[in-house]
């Protein structure tokens, strides 16, 4: 493949002039990567186009949404299905029964569900139900886990965040900021520590079960069932933020991998077949507390919109009704895939480290095992910025950060890991030469 940039390159250099960075989500700049961003114009399956005509296989799948692949007939259908009725109708639809049902079935801790629009709308609003619920200020994050951007959530945030090197976010006020406890992810001493020093103060501990947002990071053993003791322990609120686990690493989550019952959960992309949505869901006796039953005010004009809730139907169904096989399938595969660069690397004589669980994993390039953002942190992103531009050269399309996950779906084929595993081969190759990384 001969890649070509030119209209890409126009479309970047217009769309500057009108949005910030010339992009709506900061990562999709290439600023820690280096090289021409594409401007994706179409996808089927497991392979995009960008504007230039050139092919890749995509493993970002719209950052996990699409573990279907990309315009899956089924989902199509359902999308337009709805759209003849109308995108919106800023009231009740039977669809938002039909989802929520489908959710609660899936996952045994929720009880109840309220849609929102954004996997940020979920957290915060999961958030607020817990300082509602225990009457108390302080919330526990995790270094390098990233929650969405609001405002209490990015201390120590995860995602485009840490590729960006921005500690915090301007416009985050100290005053708010100090009742975010950032503590390091799999260091239970740490939490024991924190809940020692504000003891019946603690509203919640939000968590990524299974992190993706500095890369993918597993629990150590034991680790999730100790938080959800603690947390019991001591009144609080136990949030799992399943935006990027929910129906991806089984079809109930990390929650069911790892059979643990938070008191709220936190869902969005793969619920909404690619299109926007949120949700947060939990115990019945939290969930009152939400209005119009209970004080805690949360709203949303396209909150449970007939679109994304169509979509989200159809994959949903599709994957319950055939889940044995498919998640059997993407875990051969997902094993093939990872394993086939990382041993690429290593014959290339290249420290690269692979995270996997299901079809969600990361090569970190590193010597050392990663399992917290301190050691995350130490990756050579010079190096992993090279690979990522000549695997983008050679047709293949990987999150352009070190700290984000990938994603396989059910359309990807032999031949695309064979593709990719070669791409693989011949990018560790020039990252080899002394001149390519500094």
């Amino acid at each position: 493949m001969v890649r070509t940039t030119d209209l890409s390159r126009k479309l970047q250099r217009r769309a500057e002039r009108v949005i910030p960075g010339g992009v709506d989500s900061p990562v999709r700049a290439f600023r820690s990567v280096g090289g021409e961003p594409p401007f994706v114009v179409r996808a089927k399956g497991s392979h995009l186009w960008d504007a230039d005509g050139n092919e890749y296989i995509d493993y970002i799948g719209s950052w996990g949404p699409m573990i279907l692949g990309h315009a899956h007939p089924e989902v199509v259908k359902a999308i337009q299905n709805a759209a003849v009725n109308s995108a919106s109708f800023g009231a009740s639809t039977p669809s938002e029964i039909e989802l929520a049902e489908l959710v609660i079935e899936a996952v045994p801790s929720i009880e109840k569900v309220r849609f929102v629009s954004s996997g940020t709308e979920a957290t915060m609003s999961a958030i607020r139900l817990a300082r509602a619920y225990t009457n108390r200020k302080y919330i526990i994050k995790f270094e390098g886990c990233y929650h969405g951007h609001a405002d209490s959530l990015l201390v120590k945030a995860g995602s485009g965040v840490a590729t960006l090197g921005i500690p915090g976010s301007a416009g985050v006020i100290e005053e708010l900021a100090q009742f975010t406890l950032a503590l390091p992810f799999n260091d239970l001493e740490a939490i024991g520590k924190a809940f020692a020093r504000y003891p019946n103060q603690i509203a919640c501990v939000i968590v990524e079960p299974v992190v993706g947002n500095m890369g993918c990071v597993l629990p150590g053993a034991g680790y999730l069932q100790a938080l959800r003791q603690i947390t019991q322990r001591d009144g609080t609120i136990f949030i799992c933020d399943e935006v990027m686990t929910g129906f991806r690493v089984a079809y109930g989550g990390a929650q069911q991998i790892y059979e643990i019952a938070p008191d709220l959960t936190c869902l969005g992309k793969i619920i909404g077949g690619g299109l926007p949505v949120g949700a947060y869901g939990g115990k019945a006796d939290i969930m009152n507390m939400v209005a119009p039953l209970g004080p805690m005010y949360q709203a949303g004009t396209l909150s449970g919109n007939p679109l994304a809730m169509a979509a989200g139907i159809a994959t949903l169904k599709k994957l319950k009704a055939d889940g044995t096989r498919i998640y059997a399938e993407l875990e051969r595969k997902s094993a093939l895939l990872a394993n086939g660069v990382a041993a690429a690397a290593k014959d290339a004589g290249l420290p690269v480290n692979v995270n996997r669980l299901g079809s969600m994993f990361t090569w970190f390039f590193t010597d050392q095992p990663v399992h917290d953002w301190e050691t995350a942190a130490k990756c050579d992103t010079a190096a992993f910025g090279a690979f990522h531009r000549a695997m983008l050269d050679a047709g293949v399309f990987l999150p352009p950060s070190q700290f984000e996950a990938a994603f396989l779906s059910t359309a990807h084929t032999e031949e695309d890991l064979d593709s990719t595993i070669a791409a693989a081969n011949n990018a560790f190759k020039t990252i080899k030469q002394p001149s390519t990384v500094g």
